[in-house]
């Protein structure tokens, strides 16, 4: 029953892979040498091209151990023995050879698999820069886009995680090992395309996968993760990538702190910036007054700031800041007297609101207008 199945084996496995190993183990059975450097490399060489060639490591295996068993008999050392001991002496000669032959054999089909690995890699890691970045011809991303599941041509969402401070994440780190572990163990063979990119992590899915993008978020959000809005084709994905890369940069210039953030929820702050030299002169000319406030604009901005998003509430926008009552109004009166505005008044507001959105945008009374 053995012998057949090694029998089976052998049919599987083309001759040229076996070739040379019965006339190595002839040699070392008349001198109970070990395998030579050559004869060992030959092996590994013979194990990476079998590897190349489709063939499982198992199949080199036992045609290996075929050949071994069927030249037995007719090793020089074995014929020649002369009584039991020699013959052991030969045997363990012969057994030792066929471990070293074989765990030669494993180790080029091992080198092979992994150059095959980082050929692989390599080529997904251009592909996603190509396709991120716009530089190629869209049909050839779109025929390479295929290969990994998507469909330029459906309307695509991405969305991008951000590494905790001090991490980049890559091949190797936990958390990408884990999320392509659960995406794919939830959702089988799922359209979306995960992968590193300049140390974040990105999710690219088509919007009739949304389920997959939730799960990418919700493993990613521990840090921050930013979602933009779908577009179609491979522009489309450009253009998503770039939205979702502005939402992580705008969350930390402005100091956000919600984990997940909707591109279409901050489509006002680019807006605002379009047009940067008339924000500028509006930056200047509404909150240049408070650069001659005791302390520096930065108590008075930050004020601003909070008064608005705790909806103009001066007890809620003084816990924020953690003043007094008393104090916040005074800061508020200090506004108004240096600028003009009155953060009180519905209109004056709004103009103080914008104003100090951009002085965050653009890094002001830091960085000079």
């Amino acid at each position: 029953m053995g012998a057949s199945g090694l029998g089976a084996a052998a049919h599987a496995v083309p001759p040229e892979f076996v070739a040379g190993f019965p006339e190595a183990l002839a040699e070392v059975s008349r001198s109970c040498r070990t395998l030579s450097r050559a004869e060992r490399e030959s092996r590994r060489v013979l194990g990476e091209q079998a590897a190349n060639s489709g063939l499982a490591l198992r199949e080199l295996t036992a045609e290996h151990l075929a050949a071994a068993r069927r030249a037995w008999p007719h090793l020089p050392g074995v014929t020649a023995a002369h009584d039991a001991a020699e013959l052991r002496r030969v045997g363990s000669a012969v057994l030792t050879a066929l471990e070293t032959g074989i765990a030669a054999l494993a180790e080029g089909h091992d080198r092979a698999q992994r150059h095959a690995v980082h050929r692989a890699e390599a080529e997904r890691r251009a592909f996603v820069d190509a396709l991120l970045y716009g530089r190629s011809d869209p049909g050839q991303i779109a025929e390479q886009a295929e290969r990994y599941g998507l469909r330029l041509a459906d309307r695509h969402l991405v969305a991008v995680s951000a590494a905790p401070e001090g991490q980049t994440y890559d091949r190797t780190h936990p958390l990408v090992q884990r999320v392509e572990r659960e995406l794919a163990g939830r959702f089988g063979d799922h359209d979306a395309l995960i992968a590193p990119k300049d140390g974040r992590l990105v999710c690219i899915a088509p919007t009739t996968q949304q389920a997959v993008l939730d799960a990418f978020v919700k493993l990613t959000a521990s840090h921050r993760v930013a979602v933009s809005r779908p577009h179609s084709g491979a522009p489309g994905v450009v253009r998503s990538y770039e939205e979702a890369l502005s939402a992580l940069d705008l969350a930390d210039r402005l100091g956000l702190t919600a984990p997940v953030l909707n591109a279409a929820e901050l489509v006002v702050f680019p807006v605002l910036l379009r047009d940067r030299a008339a924000m500028a002169d509006l930056i200047r000319t509404v909150l240049g007054p408070l650069a001659h406030a005791r302390g520096g604009a930065e108590p008075l901005l930050e004020t601003i700031t909070a008064y608005a998003a705790a909806g103009y509430i001066g007890a809620e926008a003084a816990r924020r800041l953690d003043l007094s009552v008393r104090a916040l109004s005074y800061r508020l009166e200090r506004i108004a007297a240096l600028t003009g505005f009155d953060p009180d008044d519905a209109l004056q507001r709004y103009t103080l609101e914008t104003a100090a959105l951009g002085a965050r945008l653009m890094n002001w009374p830091t960085r000079p207008l």
